[in-house]
């Protein structure tokens, strides 16, 4: 009787490879390899030179033009304690070094806060204007300001506790069953029905107080640079001091989180903790960025889209840089080309960033070839 000897295919398949290990196990295993946010991409260094360059031409440029020599006079002679360039000194030191300063910082802040919302929840229109928490810092400091009477650091505070009450409201509503089983879905449906309802609200205040109070109440409407003091930079820098270190530390978990729930939660991360935590860091930059400029319209929304039209894996760094340059060129086209064109009219920088984010985004919902890729730096 002949026998037939068959070979076993599961025997074959898990035998230790040379070295002593199991290929299949090894490959069930294997974690994928994430580039270190450490590694510098070219268009992070491109925006890195780029950034100072605009703030150095929006001090020496515009409707007053300052020369360089006489930038560093005006500087040396400040930091010495000696009498500067009638004049001059006081519009690069009161205004143009002050805007040009708090605008970067300010587009740092709406940069880093709308590329932690889009990356983490994995949807472009996942930003802190969008999704209505630059709205709920708005509103509060609206409300602070017309019925409470509130000025200076008071109505900031006002506007960072508004930001996060609202992000708070908007996570707990996202826990229902609205959107269905996707929780970005479901946070940016509660976050846009929010914002709207804060909107309502804040045109209900401006048109029941008088002209000056509404005034004074315009900057939490559309957002500006005008009341940029050393005050408002001192705190703003602080913030991103204690802040970038954390959206750095989140930065691995946070392009883990891209690869889904699921998946995240199969190498080992706590994702519910690991949301909240980039949840609170985002909300909290967006806020501080809202106490000290306003609401900038679009800003936090642009900045990663536009990085990524460029390169399609710019992260992090390069939307900070990005948002920066968006708030320092705005403000500069607002502060003085608007008034060639408007028969002398300044406009608001927010109502620049205003006008530049609507066509974007209309392009972005009717092109879904130009959204950007998933990938984060």
């Amino acid at each position: 009787m002949s026998r037939t000897i068959t070979s076993r295919p599961d025997a074959a398949q898990s035998a230790p490879a040379p070295g002593g290990r199991n290929p299949r196990t090894a490959s069930a295993v294997r974690r994928p390899r994430l580039r270190p946010l450490t590694l510098i991409r070219p268009l992070t260094l491109v925006l890195a030179v780029l950034v100072p360059l605009l703030v150095l031409g929006y001090v020496l440029l515009g409707s007053y033009t300052v020369t360089f020599p006489d930038l560093v006079t005006i500087i040396s002679r400040n930091v010495q304690g000696e009498p500067g360039i009638p004049g001059a000194s006081f519009i690069v030191l009161e205004n143009k070094i002050p805007r040009a300063v708090l605008g970067a910082l300010a587009g740092v802040a709406f940069g880093l806060s709308g590329a932690t919302f889009q990356t983490m929840l994995r949807n472009p229109l996942a930003s802190p204007d969008v999704i209505g928490v630059s709205s709920g810092a708005s509103a509060s400091a609206v409300a602070a300001i017309v019925l409470f009477g509130a000025s200076g650091a008071t109505v900031s505070i006002a506007a960072l506790i508004g930001a996060l009450l609202v992000a708070l409201l908007i996570h707990t509503l996202s826990r229902g069953s609205l959107g269905g089983g996707n929780a970005g879905l479901r946070l940016i449906l509660a976050g846009i029905g929010v914002g709207a309802a804060l909107q309502a609200l804040v045109q209900f205040l401006m048109a029941r107080t008088d002209i000056r109070t509404a005034a004074d109440a315009l900057l939490w409407v559309s957002g500006s640079l005008n009341p940029a003091s050393e005050e408002r930079i001192t705190v703003l820098g602080l913030a991103l001091l204690v802040l970038i270190p954390a959206i750095i530390w989140l930065s691995r978990p946070l392009r883990i989180l891209e690869l889904g729930d699921d998946a995240a939660a199969g190498l080992g991360v706590s994702v519910p903790r690991v949301r909240m935590g980039l949840l609170l860091t985002a909300v909290a930059l967006a806020a501080f960025g809202t106490a000290a400029a306003g609401p900038l319209a679009f800003v936090a929304f642009l900045a990663l889209p536009l990085a990524r039209q460029l390169d399609p894996r710019a992260g992090l760094p390069a939307a900070a840089l990005s948002g920066a340059a968006i708030v320092v060129l705005a403000d500069f086209v607002g502060a003085n080309v608007a008034p060639m064109l408007l028969g002398g009219s300044v406009l608001p920088v927010g109502i620049v960033t205003g006008a530049l984010g609507a066509p974007f985004l209309l392009w972005l919902l009717v092109n879904p070839a130009g959204r950007p890729g998933r990938k984060v730096a």
